[in-house]
């Protein structure tokens, strides 16, 4: 089971919500050193993320944004911080795109 669970919905389609969970990519990349894999599907891509006491991953759909992370021993106790975090930062790339983001 996952520490971190984050769902949101958009409007944003398929070609969009790539370009933000490309964003989303590069931002975790640069911010916090995690390393990314981004696998484009046909009616979904999977982003696998990790780094020093973290892992996990992106699911993007058309209309879905669905991340499950873990955190190590030493994370663990942030989780609640951290899960926030996540949370601003892709509310924010969705907000930018002109999707109102919410709760799946």
């Amino acid at each position: 089971m996952p520490d971190i669970h984050i769902e949101r919905s958009h409007a944003l389609g398929m070609a969009r919500a790539r370009e933000v969970a490309q964003q989303w990519v590069a931002q975790v990349e640069q911010d916090y050193g995690l390393a990314c894999q981004y696998d484009a599907g046909d009616g979904c891509d999977l982003v696998q993320f990790s780094g020093a006491g973290v892992g996990g991953t992106v699911e993007v759909t058309a209309d879905s944004f669905e991340l499950n992370a873990q955190l190590g021993f030493l994370f663990s106790g942030f989780s609640d911080a951290i899960e926030q975090k996540l949370e601003r930062n892709l509310d924010a790339l969705l907000a930018s795109e002109g999707s109102q983001p919410g709760w799946s």
